[in-house]
């Protein structure tokens, strides 16, 4: 009888949690209007819808996974080595083929990783720590230690695209969000997501499907790690071995932020919806007030700790009552 009641719990704190995110992006938006005149412009705002796409849609998959309970350290990582292996591709395949080979090569990646943790009960820090140095390295081994340039021009149309006036990479992000709101809200596998996060023995013995449901967020990780660089590529259009070094850390604070909780079973696709535009709304004013990029890591992290602070509280609170 408790998944149940955790469903219908659920709502109800997402509505309240999903209020004050919005809230605070909007707060949040309002003093950077005040502190730099640049910020409210046209230009601006675009520029920080066109920075929210790649964290956007990586923070997708870190929030399923975050949602059972784990975490992914190896996105960065994930997203470096496919976006080597889609320059490799895109000079033998045309490039919807390409595209194809190095999202899939990004799911066996979270395959592999899932399979450690769901079958073998491997620790998720643990694993993701070690394919995120395996990652790593085998980027700077493939590409030779060297950035890849040359790529077809056609890529850029993935980006360049209008409709509407809208970019069609934040047109995607849009899309992909709505449809995983609708599939963890709607959906058996999404109410088995939550349910695996909460409780996975009370999941079990209900006969819901944990091992797959405890594997698929890993999976769709890597593949969206994968997506989220075939994007980056389509903008500066070449590939470096150090791409999507430390996104791991900004997927993370996003979702954190957003009000999941790094326990499991706890958060809202829209919450970190918030906790990206809120992430980079912090670096895009930071850039404009001309603070260090040393200095920016320093408030990427103080943001993270204060937003698990800020978990920790709530969780009491809502023990007490």
């Amino acid at each position: 009888m408790s998944a149940p009641n955790q469903s219908f719990a659920m709502p109800k704190f997402a509505s309240t949690l999903e209020f004050r995110m919005l809230g605070l992006a909007v707060i949040l938006a309002v003093i950077l209007s005040f502190i730099s005149p640049h910020f409210f412009t046209e230009r601006n705002v675009f520029n920080i819808l066109d920075q929210s796409v790649v964290l956007g849609i990586v923070a997708v998959g870190m929030t399923l996974v975050i949602l059972t309970g784990g975490i992914d350290l190896s996105v960065g990582s994930v997203a470096g080595l496919t976006g080597i292996i889609l320059a490799l591709f895109l000079k033998e395949f045309p490039i919807p083929v390409a595209i194809a080979l190095a999202v899939g090569c990004g799911a066996l990646i979270g395959l592999f990783s899932g399979v450690l943790i769901a079958v073998f009960g491997l620790a998720p820090f643990v694993v993701t720590l070690g394919v995120m140095a395996m990652g790593r390295s085998l980027a700077y081994i493939v590409s030779g230690q060297r950035s890849i340039s040359g790529l077809p021009m056609g890529l850029q149309n993935i980006v360049y695209t209008n409709l509407l006036g809208i970019p069609s990479n934040v047109i995607f992000v849009i899309a992909l969000y709505v449809a995983t709101w609708a599939w963890l809200t709607y959906s058996k596998g999404g109410r088995t997501i939550y349910a695996v996060g909460s409780n996975i023995e009370a999941a079990r013995a209900a006969g819901l499907n944990t091992l797959f449901y405890s594997i698929f967020p890993y999976v769709a990780c890597g593949a969206l790690s994968a997506t989220a660089m075939t994007f980056s590529l389509a903008q500066i259009m070449s590939a470096d071995p150090i791409g999507g070094n430390q996104l791991e850390l900004d997927a993370i604070a996003a979702v954190v932020i957003g009000g999941a909780s790094l326990y499991g079973g706890r958060g809202t696709i829209f919450g970190t919806l918030m906790g990206v535009l809120i992430m980079v709304m912090i670096r895009n004013g930071l850039n404009l007030l001309g603070v260090s990029p040393f200095w920016q890591g320093t408030a990427i992290g103080a943001i993270i700790i204060l937003a698990l602070l800020a978990e920790r509280l709530i969780t009491w609170k809502s023990r007490r009552v």
